[in-house]
């Protein structure tokens, strides 16, 4: 049975190298751990696969603080305990008191789901090593029911990392990697009219101009990101700004700017 491929979709473009990533990691049945500068699009690149191929999305959201036990199961031991003071029935099958994480989830499904793993960098470095055998061999061991967990279907497994910290080389070595380019003028003005298909051409492209020009100004310490030339485009448009203003008023600039020290920057320097 050939595999499914995945293409742009009405709410998201993707380049020709960054579908090709996806379609190679699914075929290859691997993950496809994705970097790139924020705002790039690589949490929504997930969603844009699901909607795609027609599956169900599930997304485990990384923090500091997450184990990779997190995403397997978790056994309630405190609930038991307050059912067992409560004389509640069935607080002798320990099953009752097991939940499946965003992985389990996953492995369980009836049928092949989108797994999202948003920002795996934001977890300590043994994180990543500890899902190894887990994202391998699509299983893991229950060991308070005495069960193994396998994966029905396996998932299409999307990684993403704001390159935070550095990645284990030996779980780089599992994965199909991919670092999405900020967009070039062409391909911005292809993802804005995805957007915004009546958008105005001259207010597109002064907005896109002033975009640019800021983020090519040395001192800035926060590049403003795709989505905020995005969001700032639909605040021109909502404000009726006139498109030979934009330079000399830069209205609406704390949409795309978000430091004072930037902003200062930007009202010295841009040209």
């Amino acid at each position: 049975m050939a595999e499914a491929t995945f293409n742009s979709t009405q709410d998201y473009v993707a380049s020709k190298e960054l579908l090709s990533s996806v379609n190679v990691a699914i075929a290859l049945k691997k993950p496809l751990l994705i970097k790139g500068e924020p705002g790039t699009g690589k949490t929504m690149l997930a969603q844009a696969v699901a909607n795609s191929l027609g599956k169900k999305l599930i997304i485990w959201n990384i923090k500091s603080t997450t184990k990779a036990q997190d995403g397997l199961y978790m056994y309630d031991t405190i609930q038991r305990l307050y059912d067992g003071q409560f004389g509640e029935e069935g607080v002798d099958d320990i099953a009752h008191y097991i939940k499946l994480g965003k992985l389990g989830e996953a492995f369980e499904s009836d049928e092949q789901v989108v797994l999202l793993i948003d920002e795996i960098d934001k977890a300590d470095l043994e994180f990543p090593n500890d899902l190894l055998w887990e994202l391998d061999q699509m299983e893991f061991y229950i060991h308070e029911t005495k069960r193994t967990v396998k994966a029905k279907h396996r998932p299409i497994v999307i990684i993403t990392s704001n390159a935070e910290k550095e990645l284990p080389d030996a779980f780089l070595r599992r994965c199909i990697f991919h670092y999405i380019d900020f967009p070039n003028q062409e391909l911005m003005e292809e993802i804005i009219r995805t957007h915004y298909p009546d958008v105005e051409e001259n207010l597109m492209k002064n907005a896109m101009k002033i975009f640019y020009d800021i983020r090519s100004i040395r001192d800035i310490r926060k590049k403003p990101s795709t989505s905020e030339l995005i969001d700032w485009i639909n605040a021109l448009q909502i404000g009726g700004i006139p498109a030979d203003k934009l330079r000399e008023q830069l209205p609406f600039v704390g949409v795309v700017v978000k430091k004072d020290e930037d902003l200062e920057t930007v009202r010295q320097q841009l040209p």
